[in-house]
């Protein structure tokens, strides 16, 4: 990941929370949102670990990685930096939420407080989730072991998921089972930042 990756990610992130991602604000949801403080320190951590032979970041690493440890423990968030985490992650609410290190995670995610991306360590669906783009996770959902949700999907408050859902599907109940067709329309808002931070 280069530098100019990093800022990409960031701005997309914010623009989730913001509608726009400029330096106004930056450091309004910097210094208040949760969420997005959360996602920032995250991403610079991953960062900083990547690019170790660089003597400056490894300065810098240990700090921030305290820094985003308060964070994490002050909100309740546990997503590691190593976690494979597209642009435009959106936290509204954040506490309770575990993603373990090796699940995915696409583009224009929303992650609701209480939502579990676990792991499965036997059976057919052993390992952890893939999560495709644009997919709207709603409060205390479960989503556990080897299973690929695909793009457009909405998962309803305390689903539990682990058979794979296919694309545009709207999950329900536990177990999960999908009941429309419908996505994520009025769910995932702000995704056009392509066009406007390229």
């Amino acid at each position: 990941m280069t530098f100019k990756e990093l800022t990409y990610l960031w701005r997309a992130d914010l623009y989730r929370y913001a509608g726009r991602a400029d330096n106004k604000s930056f450091f309004k949801y910097w210094l208040l949102d949760p969420g997005f403080q959360y996602t920032f320190y995250m991403r610079l951590c991953g960062y900083l670990k990547k690019i170790q032979s660089n003597p400056i970041a490894k300065l810098l690493y240990f700090p921030i990685l305290l820094l985003f440890k308060h964070y994490e423990y002050k909100y309740g968030v546990h997503i590691p930096a190593r976690t494979r985490v597209g642009a435009g992650l959106y936290m509204g609410h954040p506490g309770a939420i575990y993603v373990h290190p090796d699940a995915i995670i696409g583009k224009n995610c929303n992650l609701s407080q209480c939502v579990t991306l676990g792991q499965s360590n036997r059976g057919a669906r052993q390992g952890y989730p893939v999560v495709g783009d644009n997919v709207y996770i709603g409060p205390g959902a479960k989503i556990v072991g080897g299973v690929t949700i695909g793009n457009n999907v909405a998962i309803g408050a305390n689903c539990v998921v682990t058979k794979d859902i296919p694309d545009q599907a709207v999950v329900v109940g536990v177990p999960g089972r999908v009941i429309s067709y419908e996505g994520v329309e009025g769910y995932i808002e702000n995704i056009d930042y392509e066009r406007v931070l390229r």
